[in-house]
C-alpha cells in the first residue's frame, strides 16, 4: 500500500508568508505563518525586503512539513499564490534585488498615472488590459525602479536584470534561479499584458518604457513549471500551480460558473465574479481580469478592489492601541447596536474601485461626546462591509446578474459581526466555507490538477463545504439611510492629498 501524499501551498501575502499542507479531502494537515516587516520610507510609500519575503516563505514551508511529520517525497505538488502587483527587480546572476519590493498599496506613482491620464492614454490601456491607470498596478512601479535606482535601466536593457511579481520571485528562488516565469493571472495585473491574448503587449511595453528582456515567460495557472531544488523544503516536488491570491481564492471557492462571486476579506477586500470565457468590459469602474487559464482555456472575471479592508482592524490594534486583538474588537463591536452615527473611511492608501482616487485619505466623521471605543470598533467593521457593498452594486450592473449569494473567505471573515452586517447591507446570504483558507486551497487545487493528484474540478469542489450562512435581517428599513451617509463620508475623504 502506497503512503498518502499531500499538496503544499505557499501563500505569500502582504503582511505574512504562510505554508499549508492539504490532504486529498482538502483538510489542512499542518500550517505555519511568519510575519515580516512593513517598510514605509515616505508617506504613501510601502515596501518589502525581497529577501525577507523569501526567508519567511521558505521557513514556513519547512515548519509546516515538520509539523505534519512529512518528508519531501510525501509532497505530490507545490502550488504558489501571492500578493499581486507588488514589483521586484533582481540581478540575473547574483539573485540580489536592486531595490526593495514596491508593494501594491504604494502610491508613489500617483502623479505619473495622472500625467498619463491627462495625455488621454487611459482608454487605450483599459481596452488592452481591462485595468485602470492607477499606481496599484505594476507597470509604473517597475518604471520607477528603472528610472530612480542608479544604473538599473542600463543593466535592464543589457539583459542583466529580471522583473517579477512575487510569484516569479518565489519560483525563481525555489528552482535555484533556473525558472523565470509568471502565470496569466499575475501577468494580467501588470498593465503590460493583453487581456485577450494573455501575452506581453509591445505597445504597452513602449508606453511604459519597459525592456522586454526583463520579463518572465507567461504560463498557465496549472502546469508543471519546474522542481524544487534539492536543498530546500519539499525538495524535488513539482511546482505545478501559480495564481494571484484573489484568483486562487475564486477557484478555491469553486466559483466555476458565470455569475458566481466571492469576496476575500484580507488586508484589502477583493470581490471577483466569474464571467466565463469572454471578458466583460466594466462601465462602473471595475476591472476585467483573467480568472485562470487551464488546459489552453482562459476564463475571466470582473473584479473590484478595496485597498484597506482587514488592515483597518490592524490599525486600530497596532497604531491606536484600542484593542489587543481582533477578537476583542469583535466583542466590542457586537456590544453596541450600531456605530452611533460614526463613519470611518479607511482610505489610508487612497480609494480603489469604484472611485480610483489615489489622493483620498482616511476620514472619520460623526464623532460626538458619546462616541465610545465600541463605536470605533463597530465603524471599522462597517467600513469594510460598506466598501464591499459598493463593489457588488457595480458588479451587478456590469454583469446584469443579481447576486444570489456571496461566498467569503480571508482572515476578517472570521468576524461574525462583520459578516452579519454585510448580509444586512446586501439583503443577500453571505456564505462562509468550512475552510476559510481558500487562497491557499486554490493554489493547491491548481497544482494538484496539473499533477493528477485530483482528477477534475468536481473532485476539488466537494471540499468547498459551507460552514455558516449569514442571512439578512428581515427589517432593512434603515439600510438606505446608512448607505447615503456612507456616501457622504466618502465624499469628505476624496481628493484630500491632490496637488494644489
Amino acid at each position: 500500500m502506497s503512503k498518502p501524499r499531500y499538496v503544499l501551498a505557499l501563500d505569500q501575502g502582504t503582511t505574512s508568508s504562510r505554508a499549508l499542507v492539504f490532504d486529498h479531502a482538502g483538510t489542512i494537515v499542518a500550517s505555519a505563518q511568519k510575519e515580516f516587516r512593513q517598510l514605509y520610507p515616505r508617506p504613501g510609500w510601502v515596501e518589502h525586503d525581497p529577501l525577507e519575503i523569501w526567508s519567511s516563505q521558505s521557513a514556513t514551508a519547512a515548519e509546516a512539513l515538520d509539523r505534519a511529520h512529512l518528508s519531501a517525497d510525501a509532497i505530490a505538488a507545490v502550488g504558489v499564490t501571492n500578493q499581486r502587483e507588488t514589483t521586484l527587480v533582481w540581478d540575473r546572476e547574483t539573485g540580489l534585488p536592486v531595490y526593495n519590493a514596491i508593494v501594491w498599496q504604494d502610491r508613489r506613482t500617483a502623479d505619473d498615472c495622472a500625467r498619463l491620464k491627462n495625455d488621454g492614454l487611459e482608454p487605450l490601456v483599459t481596452e488592452k488590459t481591462g485595468l485602470r491607470l492607477d499606481p496599484y498596478f505594476s507597470a509604473t512601479k517597475l518604471r520607477w525602479i528603472l528610472d530612480h535606482v542608479p544604473g538599473v535601466r542600463t543593466r535592464a536593457e543589457q539583459g542583466k536584470l529580471l522583473f517579477g511579481t512575487v510569484d516569479s520571485w518565489l519560483v525563481w528562488k525555489l528552482t535555484g534561479g533556473k525558472i523565470h516565469v509568471t502565470d496569466v493571472t499575475n501577468a494580467s495585473r501588470t498593465l503590460l499584458c493583453s487581456l485577450r491574448t494573455g501575452d506581453w503587449d509591445d505597445a504597452l511595453l513602449d508606453l511604459f518604457t519597459i525592456p522586454r528582456a526583463l520579463l518572465p515567460e507567461i504560463k498557465s495557472s496549472s502546469e508543471i513549471y519546474g522542481r524544487v531544488e534539492p536543498d530546500l523544503p519539499a525538495a524535488g516536488a513539482p511546482i505545478a500551480g501559480i495564481a494571484g491570491d484573489q484568483q486562487a481564492a475564486l477557484f478555491g471557492q469553486a466559483c466555476f460558473t458565470p455569475g458566481m462571486a466571492k469576496n476575500t476579506y484580507g488586508t484589502g477586500c477583493f470581490l471577483l465574479m466569474n464571467t466565463g470565457e469572454k471578458p466583460v468590459v466594466s462601465h462602473n469602474n471595475l476591472l476585467a481580469t483573467i480568472a485562470w487559464r487551464i488546459g489552453g482555456k482562459t476564463e475571466y472575471a470582473l473584479e473590484g478592489s478595496v485597498f484597506i479592508g482587514g488592515a483597518v482592524v490592524q490599525w486600530l490594534r497596532d497604531e491606536l492601541e484600542l484593542v489587543k486583538d481582533a477578537a476583542e474588537l469583535d466583542e466590542l463591536a457586537a456590544s453596541v447596536p450600531d456605530a452611533g452615527g460614526l463613519f470611518l473611511v479607511p482610505a489610508f492608501a487612497g480609494l480603489g474601485a469604484p472611485h480610483w482616487d489615489p489622493y483620498a485619505r482616511g476620514t472619520i466623521v460623526g464623532i460626538t461626546r458619546g462616541t465610545r471605543r465600541a463605536h470605533f470598533c463597530r465603524a471599522a467593521l462597517e467600513a469594510i462591509a460598506f466598501q464591499s457593498a459598493d463593489l457588488i452594486a457595480c458588479m451587478e450592473k456590469d454583469s446584469g446578474l443579481p447576486l444570489k449569494e456571496l461566498r467569503v473567505d480571508g482572515g476578517a471573515s472570521r468576524s461574525r459581526p462583520l459578516l452579519q452586517f454585510q448580509a444586512d447591507l446586501l439583503g443577500t446570504p453571505v456564505v462562509r466555507p468550512r475552510c476559510v483558507e481558500t487562497t491557499a486551497w486554490g493554489a493547491a487545487c491548481f497544482a494538484g490538477l496539473a499533477t493528477g493528484y485530483w482528477n477534475d474540478r468536481a473532485e476539488v469542489a466537494r471540499a468547498a463545504v459551507a460552514d455558516t450562512i449569514f442571512s439578512p435581517a428581515p427589517d432593512r428599513s434603515g439600510i438606505a439611510a446608512l448607505r447615503r451617509n456612507w456616501a457622504r463620508a466618502l465624499e469628505r475623504a476624496k481628493n484630500w492629498e491632490a496637488p494644489l
